[in-house]
């Protein structure tokens, strides 16, 4: 009996021992292969305009750590947004998919407000659901406005941590005096804006001065504890939305007044994420994304920003409204240069798990494409096509060169916008349905001057088809914005 228990004992020990290597062995294999998966981070500015940086041509704008980053990396001129307001250009980014598919649109109420009870649905993946699935730590910093009630909150939707303003800047507004007068006094307090760590409110009204500052040091520190990766990290500016606000050390440093020093402020921030990358040994495995959720607010004149040559602005289906000024950065990875070919932010989603090695369910649909050919100038996307939503309509779609309007309205602003048409004098911001549509060439005319569809019916007759069938494809579910 006594020999026996020995070697079970003995016998046992092997096993364990064993087993216990055999954990090992899986443990390190799955490190290696963590190590070996990129990092990603998105730097997410709101209504940023086209023309607000140095590098997209603002001349009194300086944006030394953009236009390095652009040097060092790629610079897109030709890259979109799923919609050009906060709520559902977040949701298509966060997504890969068109906001009518998850309800996060409404020609009704085209964002989300502090009485909304609706938010993205659980059943949508993010960007960083997939990729916590495989491995990564994820993070999101700075304004939400995907919902700010659970199930909705971005702890809720993928990330591990989250750090900032659940909505707008401008929204919980206590006090009647108007934007201008607020911001040039730089009173955050007559905004109610709660700030949140997790799912808890830590500050109200949130000191909306230090703001960009807070969100910077927020990104750095979750950098150097994540470093061991992989991570994504979503840093969401609330600024230069209005009302603005700029912390000390960069008051009155702009050519370009108030707007100027907000745009600056986030190019330093952007400056202390790649300096970060850097010094803990992360910047040749980590993807840098700049960009906006739209263009600019033209309502605020110079407190709001400009969409340069484009035509259009925030809350409009004309380029300056979708099209936004856009860098890639990933060190010894990327080809160096300029990309003018058509990329989304829904494209993100599935570049990035192409990238990581992360799979795509296939229950639903995906109106991102894998764009890694072009960032590595191996080969072409699949893109041809971008669709211009407003609320739940289309507007306006691309094909390759051309661009036709089947509706057109005034954007936000329309007191200082480009006129689009000319509606009757009593009718504000009149929606016209264009019969035949407007077309443009918006590679030869990208300011959208001049409409060429008497030229091109061939054309138009294309693009007529490409919306019967979008529009076939596209599936009635809960609105989420009337909520």
């Amino acid at each position: 009996m006594n020999s026996f228990n020995t070697k079970s004992i003995a016998l046992a020990g092997l096993l364990s021992f064993g087993f216990a290597g055999q954990q090992n062995a899986v443990a390190a294999e799955t490190e290696n292969e963590n190590a070996s998966k990129p990092n990603f981070i998105v730097i997410f500015a709101d209504d940023l305009g086209y023309g607000d940086l140095g590098i997209f041509g603002h001349p009194t704008i300086k944006t030394p750590h953009l236009d390095k980053m652009a040097a060092e990396g790629q610079k897109w001129t030709s890259f979109y947004v799923a919609a050009p307001v906060c709520t559902p250009s977040r949701a298509g980014l966060l997504t890969g998919r068109l906001p009518i598919r998850s309800g996060m649109c409404s020609d009704k109420r085209r964002v989300l407000f502090p009485d909304s009870n609706g938010g993205l649905p659980q059943s949508e993946i993010t960007i960083a659901k997939a990729l916590k699935g495989n491995g990564y730590a994820t993070a999101a910093v700075g304004k939400w406005h995907l919902g700010h009630k659970s199930p909705h909150l971005p702890t809720d939707h993928g990330f591990d941590s989250y750090y900032g303003i659940p909505y707008s800047n401008d929204m919980d507004k206590v006090e009647k005096t108007d934007h201008f007068t607020l911001a040039d006094n730089e009173r955050y307090q007559a905004y109610n804006v709660p700030l949140m760590r997790d799912k808890e409110i830590i500050e109200r009204p949130a000191d909306q001065r230090t703001i960009t500052k807070r969100y910077t040091e927020e990104a750095v520190s979750k950098i150097k504890s994540l470093k061991d990766g992989p991570f994504f990290i979503y840093l969401a500016h609330s600024l230069p939305h209005i009302p603005l606000f700029r912390s000390e050390e960069f008051k009155d440093v702009s050519l370009a007044g108030f707007y100027g020093d907000v745009i600056e402020e986030i190019d330093w921030s952007v400056g202390q994420i790649l300096k970060t990358l850097k010094e803990e040994g992360l910047d040749e495995n980590t993807l840098v994304i700049f960009t906006s959720d739209n263009g600019p607010w033209h309502t605020f004149k110079t407190h709001g920003g400009t969409a340069g040559l484009l035509r259009g602005a925030k809350g409009g289906t004309f380029e300056g409204g979708m099209r936004e000024p856009t860098v890639f950065r990933w060190p010894g990875k990327l080809k160096k240069g300029v990309v003018m070919d058509m990329a989304t932010t829904m494209d993100l989603l599935p570049t990035f798990c192409k990238l990581s090695g992360t799979e795509l369910p296939d229950d639903r649909v995906f109106d991102g494409f894998d764009i890694s050919p072009l960032m590595f100038g191996t080969g072409k996307s699949e893109r041809d096509l971008v669709i211009y939503y407003r609320g739940a309509q289309v507007y306006a779609i691309r094909k390759g060169d051309y661009k036709a309007h089947f509706i057109t309205q005034n954007e936000y602003g329309s007191q200082t916008a480009h006129p689009i048409t000319n509606p009757p004098t009593e009718i504000k911001n009149a929606r016209t349905v264009e019969n035949p549509p407007l077309l443009y060439n918006v590679n030869i005319d990208p300011s959208e001057k001049f409409n060429i569809a008497e030229e091109h019916p061939e054309v138009i007759a294309e693009i007529r088809k490409v919306l019967e069938e979008h529009l076939a494809g596209i599936e009635p579910v809960e609105n989420q914005l009337e909520k």
